[in-house]
């Protein structure tokens, strides 16, 4: 697995759900990160020692997952795991009722979307107030100085609006 840089704030907020009777749902914009929030998750898991078999990762913008078109697809795929992670939900057609059959199986939900539909509010409306819903936003000024490695300029914008007025 690629190096994941860790965005602690929002992960140590699903950490509290983690083996929760909720879903957990991951969502905002394209391109802000879910995905890593995703694979933090799935590498906490591992790290705690949940075997493998119990685990299952699925990335919807794999050609390997194209076979998984509607939700019976996604219900045969993952109904003999007790983890299920699947990063751009939305592409899945109906994809709900699986997710909400895996709730009643009791199994641990992690899923991400950008869709229009997740993002409006629908997402009620599909749950049915059985999930949590984490949105990500872009890199804080904080994650910009980790995940380019400045620590050198983390006084640089304190300084500069720290400035004198008759500078400015």
């Amino acid at each position: 697995m690629k190096e994941i840089i860790k965005r602690d704030k929002y992960f140590k907020y699903i950490e509290k759900f983690i083996w929760k009777d909720v879903i957990k749902v991951i969502i905002w914009q394209r391109r802000v990160g879910k995905s890593y929030i995703l694979l933090q998750v799935l590498d906490y898991l591992k790290n705690i020692w949940v075997s493998d078999n119990k685990i299952v990762y699925i990335n919807k913008e794999d050609v390997k997952f194209d076979f998984l078109r509607i939700y019976k697809d996604l219900y045969e795929y993952c109904k003999n795991y007790d983890y299920v992670l699947v990063d751009e939900i939305q592409e899945i057609k109906d994809w709900e009722k699986a997710v909400r059959t895996f709730q009643i199986e009791w199994k641990d939900i992690y899923i991400t979307g950008s869709n229009l539909k997740l993002l409006s509010g629908e997402l009620a409306t599909f749950l049915s107030g059985r999930y949590i819903s984490i949105q990500i936003y872009p890199l804080d000024y904080r994650e910009f100085l980790k995940f380019h490695n400045l620590r050198k300029w983390k006084n640089l914008l304190k300084n500069i609006l720290n400035m004198d007025e008759c500078l400015i």
